[in-house]
């Protein structure tokens, strides 16, 4: 939810240069965020088996992750043309809020 939040924060900030930018910058984050959904949904999803499953479904979970959110760049990137700092800057942000928020918590 925080990353979210933050990737829509981003993008309304660089909606002040233009509109493409803003679209870089929502895509960066959404990329993140749509990568970590992919991630939980795969490791925790269903009831844990044993630990060898459990590390397994972690590992592919995290495979994906990364597949979705390169897809997500790429797509960004080649088909849609949009500029890469700013989505480069979406998806780097949105990370490190993750990573904040994780240690608030603890």
């Amino acid at each position: 939810m925080i990353q979210m939040l933050v990737a829509l924060a981003v993008a309304l900030v660089f909606l002040t240069q233009d509109v493409r930018s803003a679209l870089a910058a929502g895509m960066g984050g959404v990329a993140v965020v749509f990568g970590s959904l992919v991630l939980a949904l795969r490791s925790f999803g269903r009831a844990p088996m044993s630990a060898n499953a459990a590390l397994l479904r972690m590992l592919s979970g995290m495979a994906l992750k990364w597949i979705v959110f390169l897809a997500t760049l790429y797509i960004a990137l080649v088909r849609f043309a949009l500029p890469p700092v700013p989505l480069l800057v979406g998806a780097v942000v949105t990370t490190l809020s993750f990573l904040f928020a994780a240690r608030l918590k603890a």
